[in-house]
């Protein structure tokens, strides 16, 4: 096992808004597809990282209250900080020091209305 975590599934409600809306932000590509009646979008990874998807479904409700998923933002933060209040989403904890060696963090509300942060090394 590589990786305690296997797959993250943020749920969206406008799956077209939440591409547009990660692409832009990550600044990724993101492949859309259909499995069991679920529209998802599934963040490059190459086999080396989690899986992560933007799922719409019955079952997938965007929350502020669950579990908090941490984004790997490098040393491109402060742009994608300014990218997501561009694109509809919020900043809710602004670019953070954690200190000189674990860098950076920052929370923002997506254009779904999940809860989720940034992490980065500056």
């Amino acid at each position: 096992m590589n990786n305690l975590v296997s797959i993250i599934e943020i749920p969206v409600e406008d799956f077209s808004r939440a591409v547009n809306f990660y692409q832009t932000v990550m600044g990724i590509p993101i492949e859309e597809m259909e499995m069991d009646g679920n529209l998802m979008g599934v963040f490059p990874s190459e086999g080396q990282t989690v899986n992560v998807c933007l799922v719409k479904g019955d079952d997938y409700v965007p929350t502020t209250t669950g579990a908090v998923l941490y984004l790997y933002a490098g040393d491109v933060l402060d742009l994608m900080l300014e990218r997501i209040t561009s694109s509809g989403g919020q900043v809710i904890v602004g670019k953070t020091e954690i200190d000189p060696e674990m860098g950076c963090y920052a929370m923002f509300i997506d254009s779904e209305g999940n809860k989720l942060g940034l992490h980065g090394i500056s």
